[in-house]
């Protein structure tokens, strides 16, 4: 009789790295307090969850069933994920108000997840209570607290019934960001979240002795799973702060890899740049021992990259620790990891022939300030992770594409959702033959991903197809523009041809100079002046709970006429 094969499951890998010697520590004023850095080891942390999970169970909530939770990043959070997972009741870490001003937005969202989701009960944090109130319809709401040890009525870990392993039991409800009128949670079962977990770990080579460090948002598919699934379940050291820590002080995320020797870092382009402009200012860091530096959640710039690069290494960073990857919720978060220790790879090709015959024409490199004109310079983003296959094809025709020839990203293989919750119409729409349509326009190049743009945002301009990312980080480097703070989007204009507009934050005295200067630099992307040059107040722009630029939001407050405009 041949043994039993080995339980995989999630339960069975919280339960196995809660008997190493690994934790988290908890660092930065909003996470650890005003007793400084706080270690936690997952034994602790584990035991501390089952409790969690029995106080879910006492209150009747069954196996298959969703937790919705609002609070910020905190040891209480992480304790309340785990705490579910272990009950096999799926998380749903809900996003937290961006803005204060969009409030009744997220008041409006955060329903519209709680209900759509099922969820059974709503955990909050005290801090956020006075945001949100149970309206008729919603589930009991409780605080945080209320399923904690130590609490009246919580009652202890051993009494935690630990469900039969069901690998199709979703662990994770990942609401991605978009409309709140049609929200769409990405279901992450019990198979597709250990599959890609093993993936990405096989990919990025981590193992034992890594520290991970991380000010990621929980809520985000890269901090839930990327810097919070793996580290919790493979037993490996954590390093967790919260993201106001790492928005308010930029330099406190070099300053904790130093202080905590860590080995692997995640962040999205923009905190590259913020990280940059720190370290230019830094002293006495020690950035040797960090040899997986990623950079996804949105396009990488290799100009970013580069300067990142060249503000680290006197601090003893090596270049060949960056790591562009490509993720997505849709396959838990990895999709394609580059070699570790290989560093940025570009291919560097030619504008023009890409935008309008969308073919990737590789472009002898020049040392100019033409050159940038007609050359784009695009990141070797690595091979699918292990369990995936990807292809390109063409957008209208599915014809599978040659290399270097660009199309749709096609994903298929052990780490892709099987749908979204409670919407057929989307989930018929993601896939095609058994294939997850990703809406990514992408060539591949010898096995490679290289990612382009999104399908839905390319402008069309007179037969070309121009990348808005392009006209925005050019125009980002303009004096007076807040960069990473662009958005460009096309317009149908005069006789139907479709036409450019720029809207830009502003830090500037002289408007009508700012203005111009994106005028001339927008023409000198794409060949035609844009229609429109808007330029608005600093922390206006319309971005998801992750931070991205939201373009079709933006052109819909431009057609409102409810941009908020910077005063001359």
């Amino acid at each position: 009789m041949s043994a039993p094969a080995p339980d995989t499951s999630t339960t069975a890998r919280l339960e196995a790295a809660a008997d190493g010697d690994a934790g988290v520590r908890f660092v930065g004023h909003s996470v650890a307090g005003p007793d400084g850095p706080q270690y936690v080891s997952w034994r602790q942390l584990h035991d501390e969850a089952r409790a969690v999970g029995a106080a879910l169970q006492a209150r009747g909530l069954l196996p298959g069933d969703h937790v919705a939770i609002l609070g910020p990043t905190s040891r209480e959070l992480m304790t309340i994920v785990r705490g579910c997972w272990m009950a096999g009741i799926a998380s749903m870490v809900l996003p937290l108000p961006m803005r204060m001003g969009s409030l009744e937005a997220f008041i409006e969202g955060t329903r519209a997840r709680i209900r759509h989701g099922d969820a059974k009960l709503v955990l909050i944090d005290d801090q956020l209570a006075a945001f949100y109130e149970a309206a008729p319809g919603d589930p009991p709401i409780e605080p945080m607290r209320s399923v904690l040890p130590g609490s009246p009525g919580v009652p202890s870990g051993d009494r935690l019934e630990i469900p039969p392993h069901d690998p199709e039991r979703l662990v994770i409800l990942q609401y991605t960001s978009g409309s709140t009128s049609e929200p769409k949670g990405v279901m992450i079962p019990d198979r597709v979240l250990s599959a890609n977990i093993d993936a990405c770990c096989e990919a990025a080579e981590l193992g034992v002795g890594e520290v991970m460090v991380s000010w990621l948002p929980l809520y985000h598919d890269m901090g839930l799973v990327g810097f919070l699934a793996i580290p919790m379940t493979k037993g490996v050291d954590l390093v967790q702060a919260a993201p106001q820590d790492f928005l308010a002080h930029p330099g406190n995320w070099m300053q904790w890899i130093s202080d905590w020797r860590g080995t692997a870092t995640a962040g999205p382009n923009f905190s590259w740049v913020l990280a940059t402009r720190a370290l230019r200012r830094a002293k006495d860091l020690d950035l040797s021992t960090l040899t997986l530096a990623l950079s996804g959640a949105e396009p990488v710039d290799p100009k970013a990259v580069d300067a990142f690069v060249a503000a680290a290494e006197p601090f003893g960073f090596r270049a060949g620790s960056i790591f562009p990857a490509f993720g997505m919720a849709e396959v838990a978060i990895g999709g394609a990891f580059p070699p570790r220790h290989r560093g940025l790879v570009c291919d560097t090709v030619d504008r023009e022939v890409l935008e309008r015959d969308r073919i990737a024409k590789p472009i002898e490199v020049h040392d100019d300030d033409d050159f940038a004109l007609l050359a784009r310079r695009l990141p070797r983003l690595g091979f699918a992770v292990p369990g995936l296959e990807m292809k390109v094809v063409h957008p209208e025709t599915y014809e599978d594409l040659p290399e270097r020839h660009v199309g749709e990203l096609l994903l298929r293989g052990t780490s892709v959702t099987p749908g979204y919750y409670k919407r057929p119409d989307a989930s018929a729409a993601l896939f095609r033959d058994g294939w997850l349509c990703t809406g990514d326009l992408a060539y591949l190049l010898e096995g490679e991903l290289v990612l382009c743009g999104r399908i839905k945002d390319v402008i069309i301009v007179g037969g070309r197809n121009v990348f808005p990312e392009d006209i925005e980080r050019s125009v980002g480097t303009l004096d007076g523009v807040r960069a990473g703070n662009v958005i460009a989007f096309g317009m149908d204009g005069y006789k139907g041809k479709e036409s450019v507009v720029v809207v830009a934050e502003v830090r500037a005295d002289d408007l009508h100079a700012v203005r111009e200067a994106i005028h001339h630099r927008t023409l000198e992307v794409c060949g035609i002046p844009p229609r429109d040059v808007m330029l608005v107040q600093p922390g206006t722009l319309p971005k998801t709970s992750s931070g991205k630029l939201q373009r079709s939001k933006c052109r819909e407050e431009y057609l409102a006429e409810t941009l908020s405009l910077a005063l001359s």
